[in-house]
């Protein structure tokens, strides 16, 4: 039977099954079964790190219309690990596009599910909560075993998994500044926009200690993106608490917004279903003007916790979870979206700007 319309099962940690039809790479699987509303940017969201371990359902129906593209990757293999949609797209139509969706996932080991009720699954997330799921091929006549196991279920190491193993530096012919990209499991698109801003990068593993970072002589660090929860790196949280010492300009992003504000004090809790896609709003503290934004999280930032010298600066417009840090005591700041936003609105790519300036002042 040909793999596009095999049968397959989703099993979900709450009993509920959905059957759809399989694409991409065939094999059993389970993770952590989130939603992303994005209306573009499905190559981005599939080779995106901070999906690691997740079962991602796609909200928008009809995915892998304009094919794959591989200058749109934002990592250069997966993370991911199924991918749910409603209605995939085996003939796509770009005139950039270098194949097919189902070929890119068998080769990168991502198994596909595809005819199933998107809208319905989403909802059962949004209701009951952020819940493990399996896909597999043949549903057993008890379930009570694969429950058992989907409880048990955890995403173990995320950041080990998908951090550089060395440093990488990547240098623009107009260099300005030193920027050191602390990588846990960084995007591409963020080290795009430094380079962009004559900003030579150094990607440092997580695994660096403050000494390493200092010794590369940065003007500014940047804190990046990630997986998992944020507390599961203790290590990481130690070594940015000596690394504020040095008093040198950091931004943070998305994970890097979380770990820092663990460094300095504050507490995280996980969020019901998170926010995932590229139309969530930020209202900016300072005077109540609303950014779209892109988003990739599944915790938060508890505003109350916040030590003395950090104020919020952005606030999310749906549920009022802190979206952003402004530092006193450290010349830093940090936002829980994704300013360089791949793909999605380029609200707030200003704030890069402002990292620039900061840099500027302080040399």
């Amino acid at each position: 039977m040909n793999m596009r319309t095999k049968p397959v099962y989703l099993i979900l940690e709450n009993g509920k099954v959905f059957r759809g039809r399989s694409f991409g790479y065939e094999a059993e699987t389970m993770g952590e079964l989130v939603f992303t509303t994005s209306m573009s940017g499905y190559l981005e969201t599939l080779t995106d790190p901070s999906f690691l371990g997740q079962v991602v359902i796609q909200t928008f129906p009809l995915i892998g219309n304009y094919g794959v593209i591989p200058s749109d990757f934002e990592c250069k293999d997966t993370a991911l690990a199924a991918y749910i949609v409603r209605d995939i797209c085996q003939e796509p139509s770009n005139f950039r596009s270098e194949g097919a969706l189902d070929v890119f996932l068998k080769e990168h080991k991502v198994v596909g599910v595809s005819d199933i009720d998107t809208r319905a699954l989403t909802r059962i997330v949004r209701e009951v909560g952020v819940m493990n799921a399996k896909i597999t091929y043949s549903l057993p006549e008890q379930l009570d075993e694969t429950l058992s196991e989907l409880h048990d279920y955890v995403i173990r190491d995320a950041v080990e998994r998908v951090t550089c193993k060395q440093p990488e530096i990547m240098t623009p012919e107009d260099k300005k500044y030193r920027v050191v990209l602390w990588d846990f499991g960084t995007k591409e698109n963020i080290r795009r926009q430094l380079l962009a801003r004559g900003c030579e990068v150094v990607k440092m593993p997580a695994s660096s200690t403050a000494e390493d970072i200092v010794a590369m002589k940065p003007d500014g660090i940047m804190l990046s993106n990630g997986p998992g929860d944020p507390a599961d790196n203790p290590l990481i949280i130690q070594e940015m608490t000596k690394l504020c010492e040095y008093r040198i300009p950091i931004f943070g992003i998305c994970l890097g917004h979380q770990l820092l504000a663990l460094a300095m004090g504050a507490k995280s809790k996980k969020l019901k279903y998170g926010h995932r896609g590229e139309n969530q709003p930020a209202i900016r503290q300072s005077d109540k003007r609303v950014f779209i934004t892109s988003q990739n999280h599944g915790y938060e930032i508890l505003p109350d916790s916040l030590p003395e010298g950090a104020s919020m600066s952005f606030v999310n417009g749906n549920d009022g979870t802190c979206e952003g840090i402004d530092y006193t005591s450290i010349p830093a700041f940090t936002v829980q979206f994704h300013p360089e936003a791949a793909a999605g609105p380029l609200d707030t790519e200003f704030l890069f700007d402002r990292f620039i300036a900061m840099m500027k002042e302080d040399k």
